[in-house]
């Protein structure tokens, strides 16, 4: 079966759960419920939150995440972090996570690097494609890593580790509601609500195209389907 770990009530799978047609279960460890044992994962997807990837002391559940995360690439299992979820794949394999470098926020261009443009997840993707980006935070490339991705504001939007395991920076799950309620987060960003949404809903259908194409790639390469 295919799990899904939502780190925070307010970064849903979004526009995945849509798109899901095969067996699937969704956990909240933020409000308390356990994680799944690594026997029962076929392929493992970990989504973003607001919290960061060393943030153990305020969130206990994430000392167990990255436990997890460990032990499910080890055990080859196939795994996405999205966000977040790519944060705590690096931090979980010993790379640096960075608070307050390489920003981002909003609807911008990601690039392929040459190994992106061979690899398994991107399969299919323009070599330059739109992306959704909400993060203060961003991941180093753990040893033995290999750079999938860049842009010009985060040089680090997306690597692999061994031929199972990715993190992307970026989010190819959001909606318009789900961007609403991150604006309203803050001051700064509840102002610029209309225009990130009118931003993000301009280039919607290229964004959509390619979110389908990293669910299908990585399912696929699961050998789970859709």
């Amino acid at each position: 079966m295919l799990h899904i770990i939502q780190n925070d009530p307010e970064v849903p799978p979004g526009n995945l759960l849509d798109y899901l047609s095969i067996p699937h279960a969704v956990h909240h460890p933020y409000r308390g419920e356990s994680l799944p044992e690594v026997g029962d994962i076929a392929a493992l997807i970990v989504m973003g939150g607001a919290m960061g990837a060393n943030d153990d002391a305020r969130y206990p559940f994430l000392t167990d995440l990255k436990t997890l995360i460990r032990s499910v690439v080890a055990a080859r299992i196939p795994y996405l972090g999205i966000c977040l979820g790519g944060q705590l794949l690096a931090a979980s394999l010993g790379a640096e996570v960075v608070s307050h470098r390489w920003e981002e926020l909003g609807t911008l261009n990601v690039s392929l690097t040459a190994e992106g443009k061979a690899d398994h997840l991107f399969e299919g993707v323009d070599e330059v494609f739109s992306t959704f980006q909400w993060h203060h935070d961003s991941f180093d490339i753990p040893d033995g890593g290999v750079l999938l991705a860049t842009s010009a504001a985060c040089r680090h939007q997306a690597f692999r580790v061994g031929d199972t395991a990715w993190g992307v920076q970026f989010h190819p799950e959001v909606t318009e509601t789900i961007i609403r309620k991150w604006s309203a987060w803050d001051r700064s960003t509840s102002a610029r609500a209309e225009e990130l949404i009118e931003r993000f809903s301009s280039k919607k259908e290229c964004y959509l195209t390619t979110a389908r194409l990293l669910w299908d790639n990585f399912l696929l390469n699961s050998g789970m389907g859709r």
